[in-house]
């Protein structure tokens, strides 16, 4: 028996319950008419273009479906139940239905009726197998709406071709809608992004399908609850708890979603609810790349967001989102280059915002991952990471996911979230927190008795110890203890005008062996060489990475992977800094370049004070930058070329005749020169 066949109501009976008077007591093809009429519902047909490539829609309508990389052939009739393939999100991807929708704007441009006919039975065929809620609700509320949009295609008023839909095939939709959709209003993920896309389907469903018996209440209840989830998953710095910058911008997206079906369709929107999502796209401003992307920070991928923030100029006159929404062509550019969201721990600098001579996409830009692990179980073991990109490149870059399976021979999963994989200093090759391979007993989104990694440790203690900025400056100053080994890490990461200076304090109280690593992006494959190993200088397409030479470290060229989408791995290199000691101290110095690569060069002090020399060109001039730090000291008392310094830390820049053109330090520092006091720019410390 068919599951469709054990309703209680035979489709086409009279007094279909599900349906509100007049509604219920119309017959398959009345019911089928209305819903081809003109009605009071504003829903767009809306295709995820990422999951409906041409090629994918051509396979689909061939019975050949590919996710993630992976293409099966499936004859028909459909084995819905069964996974041709060892990654569960294919699987899942193939009950998504994002296909359906895509169908419907191929049929909406051709009137092909095959298409349509396929887009029915595709749909019925699940119906005939699947019981709501497989897999999970998750995926039950992305099929819910991927259906409801696609219905925009096939059966609406004022579309150009009239699909051939049966209406009895309709009714049955309507009916497993109907059943799913009350199965998420009982069985709602307790919280965090798949909670989002549920309620969004719930919410979707009640002003999609007002002839509904009970869609006032999914209006209602969706509307309560999604404000309740926005409460619950949103820190207090507006970014969301799963700390993943890619599932941040779904939920948002998806929240984002049920404030606009509520303004088009006159339903009431709490205030606190616009409050707490304009916040949450202050974070999105501020995250996006300057070439619009969002970096992969934990589980995720890298993509733009840019349409979220058009949305969120447009709802609360933000000149600001306006101006990266478009990339520096309307509204006004943001007030501050650095912004730190402080319950997170990101930090995200920008050198400038495109203004005057400066294009938008040409700016440096750097995001500092210094904060907790995240809720759930999206979140990289990254603490101390940052991405860097500059001149429309991304250059230094997180890895990405690549895949949630660990089956095959590599388990990537554990590869990619892994601390050895991440822009940070990997201990004994540990992670930064326990992970350890644990047996799945009850049947989950994973093969029943498999093993799968999971958290056995709390996540690294991270500390904002320091963040300001003055004209041409940022610092960042991050501390991590993991309670994974004893040695501690501080990261100080300075930007210089045009360079970067990324310094890396290791202390512990035994041996270890420390391994800096900094992921190079795929169009840097092939294209990267040590220079000369005496200072390692490392070019890159747009970057040079320099090292001071220090006894005991040696930095090379590794194979690396980066992932920006899911299912899909590609080589790029990696520059990898080891040494072996109880206190270890990396220097590094990036320079990005638009062209031919910059000429610089980098040395320590010969009394290992800390104190960098870097010399760089800038428009034309040699310049000689001396950077000095005090590491975990504190205040120190230096002396340096005729210097006399106290503080923490001092940037003093010089021409090729040494003569000072700029000395910046913190509130409290001195600067002497022959016992004569010197001037310097004190820098703002910045808080968000």
């Amino acid at each position: 028996m068919n599951l469709h066949d054990a309703d209680t109501i035979v489709a086409g009976t009279p007094a279909d319950t599900i349906f509100a008077a007049p509604w219920r007591d119309l017959d398959d093809a009345a019911l089928l008419a209305h819903f081809r009429s003109a009605r009071p519902v504003f829903v767009d047909l809306v295709v995820d273009h990422d999951e409906c490539p041409p090629e994918r829609l051509d396979g689909v309508l061939q019975g050949r479906f590919e996710f993630n990389g992976e293409t099966h052939a499936l004859p028909d009739p459909i084995d819905w139940l069964a996974n041709p393939s060892a990654d569960i999100e294919w699987q899942i991807l193939l009950h998504k239905f994002y296909y359906a929708a895509g169908l419907g704007q191929r049929y909406l441009a051709t009137g092909d009726a095959r298409i349509a006919r396929r887009w029915a039975a595709l749909i019925d065929g699940w119906i005939d197998q699947v019981a709501p809620g497989f897999i999970a609700a998750d995926v039950t509320g992305r099929r819910v709406q991927n259906w409801i949009y696609s219905t925009r295609a096939f059966v609406a008023h004022g579309v150009p071709h009239e699909a051939p839909v049966d209406p009895a095939f309709f009714r049955r939709l309507l009916r497993s809608l109907h059943t799913q959709v009350e199965f998420l209003c009982s069985n709602l993920t307790p919280k965090r992004n798949h909670r989002t896309l549920e309620l969004y389907a719930i919410f979707l469903s009640g002003v999609a399908f007002p002839e509904m018996e009970r869609a006032a209440h999914w209006r209602e209840f969706a509307m309560a609850q999604t404000l309740a989830n926005l409460r619950a998953d949103l820190l207090d710095d507006g970014v969301h708890c799963e700390l993943s910058t890619d599932y941040h911008h779904l939920a948002v997206r998806n929240w984002l979603h049920v404030r606009t079906l509520a303004q088009r369709h006159g339903v009431a929107v709490p205030c606190e609810m616009d409050r707490l999502l304009e916040r949450a796209l202050e974070f999105s401003l501020h995250v996006h790349k300057p070439d619009g992307v969002v970096p992969s920070l934990s589980d995720g991928d890298a993509r733009s967001y840019l349409a979220l923030l058009g949305q969120g100029a447009d709802l609360y006159g933000r000149a600001d989102m306006r101006w990266v929404a478009s990339r520096g062509e309307h509204g006004t550019p943001p007030a501050h280059t650095l912004a730190c969201f402080e319950s997170s721990g990101y930090c995200v600098v920008r050198s400038d915002w495109g203004l005057g001579a400066h294009d938008f996409a040409d700016a440096q830009y750097l995001v500092f991952d210094c904060g907790p692990l995240g809720e759930g179980n999206h979140g990289h073991f990254d603490c101390l990471s940052f991405e860097l990109a500059a001149h429309g490149r991304s250059l230094v870059v997180d890895p990405g996911r690549y895949t949630y399976s660990e089956a095959g021979d590599i388990n990537w999963r554990v590869h990619f979230r892994g601390t050895s994989a991440h822009n940070t200093v990997c201990v004994d090759g540990h992670h930064q927190t326990r992970y350890e391979p644990r047996p799945i007993k009850e049947a989950s989104r994973h093969t029943t008795g498999s093993v799968r990694h999971k958290i056995a440790g709390p996540a690294p203690v991270a500390t904002l110890r320091e963040a300001v900025q003055a004209p041409g400056f940022h610092l960042l100053h991050g501390h991590a203890a993991s309670a994974a080994y004893d040695a501690m890490h501080e990261r100080v990461i300075v930007r210089l005008g045009a360079l970067w200076v990324v310094s890396d304090w290791l202390r512990a109280g035994s041996e270890h062996d420390y391994t800096l690593r900094f992921q190079l992006g795929a169009p840097a494959h092939g294209r990267s060489r040590v220079v000369d190993g005496t200072r390692w200088r490392i070019d890159s397409p747009g970057l040079v990475l320099l090292q001071p030479a220090r006894t005991g470290i040696r930095t090379t060229l590794a194979a690396g992977w980066v992932s920006p989408q899911y299912g899909h791995k590609h080589p790029a290199p990696a520059v990898v800094s080891h040494a072996r000691g109880r206190d270890v101290d990396f220097d590094t110095v990036l320079l990005p370049g638009n062209g031919t690569p910059p000429a610089a060069q980098a040395m320590d002090a010969a009394d290992t004070s800390g104190v960098l020399h870097i010399e760089h060109a800038a428009q034309g001039e040699t310049l000689f930058d001396t950077w000095l730090h005090a590491r975990a000291e504190g205040r120190v008392q230096r002396r340096f070329d005729g210097f006399e310094f106290e503080g923490r830390w001092l940037l003093l820049r010089r021409d090729a005749q040494g003569r000072v053109l700029h000395a910046l330090s913190h509130a409290g520092a001195t600067l002497h020169r022959a016992g004569r006091r010197l001037p310097t720019t004190v820098a703002t410390e910045v808080r968000k």
